[in-house]
């Protein structure tokens, strides 16, 4: 397979803060390499140094066997490197084709911009990426995963030959992750070069043909696409994958949610949407209790539909909380109840973005610190100190945009968010999406903590060692119905196997 690249002993220093300590990376023609590390490993910095942002202290970069260094992203992206942040430097204000052409409009003979030709050609871009859509749409009427897409046929308009890709799948939904797989394998095969930088564990086999880990400024280790995830883990944090969870919990209390063949009918039908079927479980205090199934079976619905979010319609069967029966159907009423829910969308639905870390912590508790209507200064700021505290959310500073926030410390502010009115039940959907293997480790912790004062968390998540590792028991979903459960130390080809009940009449 040709070389595409070759960077050897990368040094960069900003200050007293050595932040790449002699750093080797290559990458092939048609492969896709992915980039592993937390936060402040040093990945950002390498493909700064790649882009041209940054110069390098020492070492050699070498792009189709000759050497090279980048003055400028101008000259980096001459040369064939393209790169796609994570935050998209697209105009929503703008329609596809002038976002495209941005900066490098065609203009007719008469010197007025070749709208047509411009048309054309970007249609022609989409096509190239495998994006089926309007070159004329506004990108404003995009979803994230669509302005993704369009976002790589920008970056392959200069006939890119090396594409970096930075956390592409964070506002991505399922459906649109497996979309943007897709396109980069199609990428792969054109002869592309992809370097795919990542937190989320579970998409390295999805995509990768390589991965290489980085911590602390230096390269950690390399590993195969196929590589168990309490190897990569190892490669990350340098301790095995178990010691990421805390103890199980020594006690479990009363019972605070009880399903016994309990259905949800929507007021509307929507496409795509599994509803709960026939769903069967408990949940105690000081227990954290797990759902597991394939994409689809509804385990998202389940909690969106007890807490009343995003939808409306009529429970049926028995649904008691705290050992009376409960009529959910509303936030409100699912806030009366004691319970409260993270959803699997932190950037969309669980925060305010272009707010400060205050703003957010006290949205779910307004009443609480507005006597009379009007906020109270001396308890708004408590609350907040409190739980920038107790969550370690960093930095500790209230007045701080959540937007400027890493992902991991975005999630802490959810939470924070959700637990500053001291619920007695959680409701936790994809907790640890798009978030470091450290912060993922801090999550945990914090939920056992919480746990172990009597709270209840019911939790959905896609990883299953993630499940395996910090439930006390998993309820396993199917087609909108609850197929089995499992006491903690079940195994993953056990749960596999009985996530697999009822699919084939599917």
């Amino acid at each position: 397979m040709t070389s595409l690249l070759e960077m050897r002993g990368i040094e960069k220093r900003f200050g007293g803060v050595q932040a790449l300590k002699g750093v080797d990376f290559d990458l092939r023609a048609g492969e896709a390499h992915v980039l592993l590390g937390e936060n402040g490993a040093g990945k950002s910095t390498l493909m700064n140094i790649l882009s041209g942002s940054i110069g390098p202290d020492a070492g050699d970069i070498r792009l189709f066997g000759k050497p090279v260094r980048f003055s400028s992203p101008a000259e980096a992206h001459a040369a064939g490197i393209a790169m796609i942040p994570q935050e998209l430097d697209l105009v929503p204000g703008l329609d596809i084709t002038a976002n495209l052409f941005l900066g490098n409009e065609e203009r007719t003979a008469w010197g007025t911009l070749a709208h047509r030709r411009m048309r054309r050609a970007a249609s022609d871009l989409l096509r190239k990426a495998g994006v089926s859509l309007d070159a004329g749409r506004p990108v404003s009427s995009l979803r994230m995963g669509e302005r993704q897409l369009v976002a790589i046929a920008k970056a392959l308009s200069a006939d890119a030959r090396i594409l970096v890709m930075d956390e592409p799948t964070a506002a991505l939904s399922a459906t649109e992750c497996e979309h943007l797989f897709g396109t980069v394998r199609e990428l792969c095969a054109r002869g592309v070069g992809v370097i795919y930088i990542s937190h989320r564990l579970e998409e390295v086999p999805r995509v990768a043909d390589r991965v290489t880990v980085m911590r602390d400024g230096c390269v950690a280790g390399e590993a195969a696409a196929d590589a168990p995830q309490a190897e990569l883990v190892r490669l990350l944090v340098g301790r095995s994958f178990e010691d990421l969870f805390p103890p199980r919990a020594g006690r479990i209390g009363r019972e605070l949610l009880r399903l016994e063949h309990a259905r949800f009918d929507p007021a509307i039908e929507r496409a795509g949407w599994q509803a709960a079927r026939d769903v069967s479980l408990t949940v105690h205090e000081g227990e954290i209790v797990g759902l597991a199934g394939l994409m689809g079976v509804g385990r998202t619905e389940l909690l969106s539909a007890l807490y009343g979010f995003e939808v409306e319609g009529r429970w049926s069967g028995t649904v008691l909380v705290d050992g009376r029966p409960a009529r959910l159907g509303s936030i409100a009423a699912a806030r009366r109840a004691g319970i409260a829910y993270v959803t699997d969308d932190r950037r969309g639905t669980g925060l305010v973005l272009n707010h400060t870390v205050g703003e957010n912590v006290v949205l779910s508790t307004l009443r609480r610190i507005t006597p009379w209507a009007l906020v109270s200064p001396g308890k708004e700021r408590r609350y907040v100190t409190e739980a920038l505290s107790r969550f370690d959310v960093r930095p500790k500073l209230p007045e701080a945009l959540v937007i400027n926030l890493s992902g991991g410390n975005q999630q802490k502010v959810v939470f924070a968010k959700e637990l500053v009115s001291e619920p007695h039940l959680l409701l936790l959907d994809e907790p640890t999406r798009g978030v470091d293997v450290g912060a993922k480790a801090e999550i945990y912790g914090q939920l056992r903590s919480l746990t172990a004062k009597g709270l209840g968390v019911l939790v959905a998540s896609s990883e299953l060692p993630e499940l395996i590792g910090l439930c006390d028991r998993i309820v396993v979903m199917s087609r909108g119905r609850t197929v089995a459960e499992f006491a903690a130390g079940a195994s993953e080809e056990e749960i596999r196997h009985a996530s697999t009940i009822g699919t084939e009449a599917a």
